[in-house]
Order: C-alpha cells, then sequence, then structure tokens
C-alpha cells in the first residue's frame, strides 16, 4: 500500500502540461480547489469533470497510476460520507433504529465524495508533472508578494519542496522497516482496524529515528555548502512565461468563470 502513495512524486513525460511555468500549474491547482468549494450545483461539478479529465489527457500520465494514490484515502471518504449522510438534518428519506437519511445529507454526501476525490486528483496532478526544483522556484516567484511583509519566501518555499521530495524516501523507508519486521514474526495485515494499528506502532521509533538522521545530514550538507538562505542568490534557469503559460491563465480564468455561471444559472 505505501508503494500506492502518488503524491509527491514525479512522474517523467514529455507533454504541454509537464512543459508549463510551475507559477501556471500553482494558480491552476488553486483555482481548482475554488471551483470545487464554490461548487454547489451538479452543472459545476460537470464542468470540473470535463477540467479535470481534459488536464489528465495533457499531462500523459496514466490515469491507472493516478488513482492508485486514491486508495490511501478511502477511509477518510468513507467516514466523511457516513457523517454526512446520518447526521444532515433535512427532509427524511428511511429511518432504522437512531439512524435518520436525509434528502439533503445525501446530496451533500455525494457532492463530497466527487469533491475530495477531485482535490486529491488535481493536486497529484501538479506534483506528478512538476519536478521538486521548478516547485521551489514557483512557489518562491510566486509568493513573492510576501516580501513586503518580512516573510521568509524562500526558505518557506524551501521546506514546503523538501516536505515533498521526502514523502516517497520515507515511504521507502516505512516499507523496508516493514519487510524487515515481518521477517522476525510481525503481522501487520491479520486482524482488526484496532489491532493492525496497535502492531504499527513499534514502526514509529525506527522511522523517527531514521528521519531526524536524514534531516541531520541533509543540514550539514547545506552548512558545509555554505548555504546560508535566499538572499542575494541567483538562478540557473530563471522561470519566464512563455505564450502557452499566458493562453493556460485565460483558460483558468474561462474555467473558473464558467463555474460561477453555472452556480447562477443552474437550477440543480
Amino acid at each position: 500500500m505505501l508503494r500506492e502513495i502518488t503524491l509527491g512524486q514525479y512522474y517523467q513525460a514529455e507533454s504541454r502540461l509537464h512543459r508549463l511555468d510551475p507559477r501556471v500549474k500553482l494558480v491552476g491547482t488553486l483555482v481548482f480547489i475554488v471551483s470545487l468549494f464554490i461548487s454547489q450545483k451538479v452543472a459545476c461539478y460537470a464542468a470540473a469533470t470535463v477540467f479535470l479529465i481534459c488536464l489528465i489527457r495533457l499531462s500523459k500520465v496514466p490515469f491507472t497510476y493516478m488513482i492508485r494514490g486514491m486508495k490511501t484515502i478511502v477511509f477518510i471518504i468513507l467516514i466523511t460520507v457516513v457523517f454526512n449522510l446520518f447526521l444532515t438534518p433535512g427532509e427524511p428519506l428511511a429511518e432504522f433504529w437512531i439512524f435518520r437519511i436525509t434528502k439533503q445529507g445525501l446530496v451533500n454526501s455525494a457532492f463530497t465524495t466527487v469533491r475530495l476525490t477531485y482535490l486529491i486528483l488535481g493536486s497529484t496532478l501538479m506534483t506528478l508533472t512538476t519536478t521538486p526544483n521548478n516547485l521551489t522556484d514557483g512557489l518562491e516567484r510566486g509568493l513573492g508578494f510576501m516580501k513586503i511583509f518580512k516573510l521568509p519566501v524562500h526558505e518557506i518555499a524551501m521546506m514546503m519542496s523538501i516536505a515533498l521530495r521526502f514523502i516517497p524516501i520515507l515511504m521507502e523507508e516505512t516499507d523496508k522497516i516493514m519487510k524487515a519486521q515481518q521477517a522476525r514474526g510481525a503481522d501487520f495485515e491479520s486482524g482488526g482496524l484496532i489491532k493492525r494499528a496497535r502492531a504499527m506502532v513499534p514502526l514509529l521509533v525506527p522511522l523517527f529515528v531514521s528521519a531526524f538522521r536524514r534531516a541531520n545530514d541533509l543540514a550539514m550538507a547545506m552548512e558545509a555548502r555554505c548555504y546560508h538562505g535566499g538572499e542575494g542568490r541567483t538562478k540557473m534557469n530563471p522561470l519566464v512565461y512563455k505564450a502557452w503559460d499566458k493562453r493556460a491563465y485565460v483558460i483558468l480564468f474561462c474555467y473558473l468563470s464558467l463555474v460561477v455561471l453555472f452556480g447562477i444559472i443552474s437550477p440543480v
């Protein structure tokens, strides 16, 4: 299951989406997330579906590879659906014992499922088509206006990039520890949810030790190379907007406008 986590990984491919400026992809992801949370009509989600399908086809990332990461959040989605289904007041559709399913709860559960699924797919698509270095540069340039508030923009972007870079490394380290403990008789598969969660506790100590050791090695390597933050640093490949990047901004604006329009005029 650990190898099925795709968030934070980069998928090498030759596509228009891979060649986009990282700032465009960051803004596009933000616009897509905003469109999901302002959508309250079926027509809005239909527009989001078409938009997401087009992006996935443009990325040339296999859809089966993308949905592998969805398996790790199925439990969270199920909990959210159950809470919306049984705890939302409204017109009752069915009742049994102390539970009541309402029409509004059913609608909220469906919208929440679609919203969370698209949220994960959209975020994963950004990391799959953007290298950690480009993501760092895009975050630093995109958040450059925050320097007027004396915020360490470069350091914030660097921390986020390192966090994304370390996700697959820590997953691989966890997989190695699990296999080593399974070879010694540990059982992580059998039993109920509580038993399996309790079996994961012995993983935490070696995993934290490994994470702290890697963080210490990274800090020593940065100090050995005289790293002192982003002040005065230059870029080998500075980001420059191209014609297609500007067209992408226009497409994003049209998409967001269409979602808002559907939310206003659509009856359902």
